[in-house]
């Protein structure tokens, strides 16, 4: 990838993840690349690269747009984290190569934001620590192949902006979790993180698949 498809790439990747870019939206080449000072073939590139990702579909008759998932989608997405985010946890704790010390900072920074969730850039920031916590568990739990696979399914889902879902109740579980995790993989516990981890995984697809009317009731 050139430079400057690199450049639009990652632009357009950070538009689309903190919700800029909202699902269905179009991305029509000439207009990105006025907006990125670039020609039409590195942002083409860069497109490209964001459909392998996963984050860009092309609709016929439409073009680019950010994809749009519909509950089944979903469904399977999280079932497969299930399984692969269950396996990091339990091998991360049992090969001991983790950040321990880096895991309890991000739960001590994500706890920090329930103080501040009026603020429209508490829910931003809880995703991006939520992120890299669960990116430092994938890492430490494999090799390339684990971390590449997970980055698809976790991150594509972040274009629901999925801890806007989130009830103040379901944000103190979900750190709680977090807390425990970091428990069990300072332990070197596999089946204690592999456990708390499906655990995790699921209560987040309850929120994220949750109807719209139960969701207001529960706010």
């Amino acid at each position: 990838m050139s430079q400057a498809a690199a450049r639009a790439y990652q632009a357009l990747r950070e538009d689309i993840l903190n919700g800029e870019r909202p699902a269905g939206s179009r991305l029509r080449e000439e207009q990105l690349a006025e907006d990125f000072g670039l020609s039409r073939t590195p942002v083409r590139e860069a497109i490209r690269r964001l459909q392998a990702d996963g984050l860009v579909q092309v609709v016929p008759n439409r073009g680019a747009e950010v994809v749009s998932l519909s509950a089944e989608d979903f469904e399977e997405m999280f079932g497969l984290r299930s399984v692969l985010e269950s396996y990091a946890a339990r091998h991360a704790a049992l090969r001991g190569e983790a950040d321990a010390a880096r895991l309890h900072e991000l739960c001590d920074a994500m706890e920090r934001q329930l103080d501040r969730l009026d603020d429209d850039g508490a829910h931003e920031e809880i995703t991006r620590l939520n992120l890299e916590f669960h990116q430092l568990i994938h890492q430490a739990g494999g090799r390339r192949l684990l971390p590449e696979l997970l980055s698809r399914v976790i991150e594509v889902p972040l274009v629901r902006r999925t801890f806007h879902r989130y009830t103040t109740a379901e944000l103190h579980r979900s750190f709680t979790q977090h807390r425990e995790l970091a428990e069990a993989i300072a332990a070197g516990d596999g089946d204690w993180a592999q456990a708390v981890m499906q655990s995790h995984v699921l209560a987040a697809r309850a929120t994220l698949l949750r109807p719209e009317e139960k969701e207001e009731d529960n706010q």
